[in-house]
């Protein structure tokens, strides 16, 4: 059984691949990549409005999407890695009273 957020994250075949707007999850299908990669591009390049509940991505913003992959700008946007912190130095056992 797949939950609804499963459903999310799976790119949907768009009825027409060039319309005005198409969702993240059309985007992700016309692109052949993940939901999550057309995600981070368009946070990262501040592409994409919101109308309703729903995200949508123009023609310009999937062309200007389209343009940073050719310029050879990664598709992959990575987060950065959290830094761990040092390993405190064990404390000895205390003594059984």
């Amino acid at each position: 059984m797949t939950t609804q957020y499963e459903k999310y994250q799976r790119p949907v075949k768009p009825e027409d691949p060039d319309a005005e707007y198409l969702t993240i999850q059309e985007t992700a299908y016309v692109f052949r990549c993940s939901v999550k990669t057309i995600e981070r591009r368009a946070l990262s390049m501040g592409l994409g409005s919101k109308i309703g509940h729903r995200k949508m991505l123009s023609r310009e913003d999937r062309r200007a999407m389209y343009e940073g992959r050719r310029d050879g700008t990664p598709v992959h946007i990575s987060t950065p890695r959290r830094r761990r912190t040092a390993k405190k130095p064990a404390t000895p056992a205390r003594a059984a009273a």
